[in-house]
């Protein structure tokens, strides 16, 4: 027999009883039914309930063993009786009874419980990770990590593309997020940098006669973290394809996305292919948002011209004084009760909003004041545009749209949930296209790129001599799902000229942009195809996947929100010696200095 087990805790079945078998794990509970002791005990696949009799000459041994104390029991499967059998696993029907036991380790007192699912407080979730991990769906979740990346090498290299891996260490770059930089032993007072995602080096590829590239792609940005962002690291399926179109992008995808989606989707329905090809300015103008959730089937509509003019002064000034200004409303099917309107109006106050107008409708007519005051005509065309009944309501929102589209996408959201009228077990995926190339930044007071400044901007060269650059669109896409974007991405700008004329429209001299991206423009002087791609998030996807709402409860090791890792220490002080064979030396802060 072998030395720790014949089977896993998860294994046994009916068809084992009379066999006697071997099994090591953690004891995940124990309990004391009239005498008899039972013991679940739980490894990677599973648990296994074991029962030892009080006149056992080793009962008192193991019912003094601590919970999660990793064990070695051997004995006979037996059957459950009926009114003892457990549905609810897999090896509910049978038991080992315990002839033998060894103590393989045994566990001090827990900072936290394995058994159950209780919430404890982040700091001691992460600095004792490791037990974290043994509760049953943070596990779950990491195994299906594992799934989910072996499903997507799979489906990747079915669809043609080659996995390869490129630099770790290399050089920073002036764009994105900030640089972990790593200080160089042989080249003193020079450093490398950790990559921010594989950008440069998967367009290379593309450069060099490769024709489909992808990897499973570690990230290094050193940023504030986000429910939906790690900070430090992150991990993303980076991929490049040669002679492309953007359209020839998403069609190669969808089928990989899709079919990973709908493996793991268990009842869950996944949008089929084609997704929606959503235009940047109409997703903010429906949706309020570059990533729009299309679980909600609230879309917004300008409703100006039903306001110029009106009595309700507040709205008919403000697009009289200002030829930017809009109103825009948010249909509500089902909110029409003044309680719901108030309610939503409370939220906007304490959203610092100054408030939310509304009309409700009932008995064939419009409610509230701004009814009243647009009159019984302006309401009931309103009514009608929008396709609202009795019972239902519509708020707005007014100003110049840059200023108040961020809080009309969250007042949609707001009363999509509230009324429950977003669809649930659902992944809704939808392409936004035709990203601004560049837009006006207020505070340098200058024209800059608004998205990703290597895309091929929409019109190529005539398009940045001829265009007011405000109007210039680029072929830059992102994907999203349920309202969380998985990635950005574009066809590339592969033709030098164009990125030299992109980068002096944003202020950049042609002496600086060759000094910064020489090696990209230098491999693009050699002669390089049309190329684009996009690297869609892991850990994004397998949040959604296993519907949790932190990237933390997919991760095998995050850290906290200060980018610490507690488990381990990290960041932590290096020894003199270490920092003199760097040629490098610290210099405090003046407010760490003091402390």
């Amino acid at each position: 027999m072998h030395t720790y087990r014949t089977h896993t805790c998860g294994e046994l079945r009916s068809a084992h009883v009379g066999e006697t078998v071997r099994l090591s794990g953690w004891v995940h509970r124990k309990r004391d039914h009239g005498g008899l002791l039972f013991i679940d005990l739980r490894d990677h696949y599973g648990i296994t309930q074991c029962v030892i009799e009080p006149d056992n000459k080793i009962f008192a041994a193991v019912e003094a063993v601590r919970a999660e104390s990793v064990i070695t029991v051997t004995g006979p499967v037996v059957a459950r009786t009926d009114d003892t059998v457990n549905e609810d696993l897999p090896t509910g029907h049978v038991e080992v009874r315990i002839g033998e036991w060894e103590m393989q380790s045994s566990a001090d007192e827990l900072p936290l419980p394995v058994f159950g699912d209780q919430e404890y407080p982040e700091e001691t979730r992460l600095r004792y990770r490791f037990l974290d991990l043994r509760r049953e769906r943070i596990h779950h979740n990491i195994v299906l990590r594992s799934q989910v990346i072996s499903s997507i090498r799979r489906r990747m290299t079915e669809a043609g593309f080659m996995e390869f891996q490129t630099p770790i260490l290399t050089a920073s770059s002036p764009e994105g997020a900030r640089d972990f930089l790593v200080p160089s032993r042989l080249h003193p007072g020079k450093f490398y940098a950790l990559p921010q995602a594989p950008q440069q080096f998967k367009q290379l590829i593309m450069v060099a006669g490769f024709d489909r590239y992808f990897q499973i792609a570690p990230c290094f940005r050193d940023e504030d973290a986000r429910a939906d962002r790690s900070p430090g690291e992150f991990y993303q399926l980076d991929l490049e394809m040669s002679f492309v179109t953007q359209e020839d992008v998403f069609q190669t995808m969808e089928p990989v996305l899709h079919g990973l989606f709908d493996e793991f989707a268990g009842e869950r329905i996944v949008s089929p292919a084609p997704f929606p090809r959503i235009p940047f300015a109409e997703s903010m103008a429906k949706y309020g948002s570059d990533k729009p959730d299309l679980r909600n089937p609230i879309e917004m509509t300008d409703v100006s011209e039903t306001f110029r003019g009106s009595g309700f002064k507040v709205f008919a000034g403000m697009l009289e004084k200002n030829e930017k200004a809009q109103v825009w409303a948010i249909p509500a099917a089902t909110g029409g009760s003044r309680a719901f309107c108030d309610r939503m109006n409370n939220w906007a106050q304490s959203e610092g909003q100054p408030g939310l107008g509304y009309i409700f409708f009932r008995d064939g007519e419009g409610a509230g004041p701004v009814a009243k005051n647009i009159g019984e005509e302006r309401t009931l065309a309103l009514r009608d545009q929008l396709g609202l009944k009795d019972g239902d309501a519509v708020f707005f929102v007014a100003g110049e749209p840059k200023s108040f589209v961020q809080f009309a996408g969250a007042a949609r959201q707001k009363i999509g949930t509230e009324l429950d009228l977003c669809e649930k077990d659902t992944f809704r995926f939808c392409w936004i296209v035709d990203f601004p190339m560049f837009e006006y930044d207020e505070a340098e007071k200058k024209i800059d790129f608004s998205h990703n400044p290597f895309s091929m901007p929409q019109g190529g060269m005539e398009a940045l001599e001829t265009q007011d650059p405000l109007d210039i669109l680029a072929y830059q896409y992102d994907i999203v799902c349920n309202g969380v974007e998985l990635s950005s991405g574009a066809i590339r700008n592969h033709l030098p000229e164009i990125m030299l004329k992109a980068f002096s429209i944003a202020g950049y001299e042609a002496s600086a942009v060759e000094s910064e991206f020489s090696g990209m423009l230098n491999a693009l002087r050699y002669g390089a195809p049309p190329h684009g791609g996009f690297a869609p998030g892991v850990d994004r996807i397998v949040m959604l996947l296993a519907g949790e709402e932190n990237l933390r409860e997919v991760t095998l090791f995050p850290m906290n929100q200060q980018a610490e890792d507690l488990m381990m220490g990290a960041p932590s002080e290096v020894s003199n010696a270490q920092m003199r064979e760097l040629n490098i030396r610290v210099s405090l802060p003046p407010a760490e200095k003091n402390e």
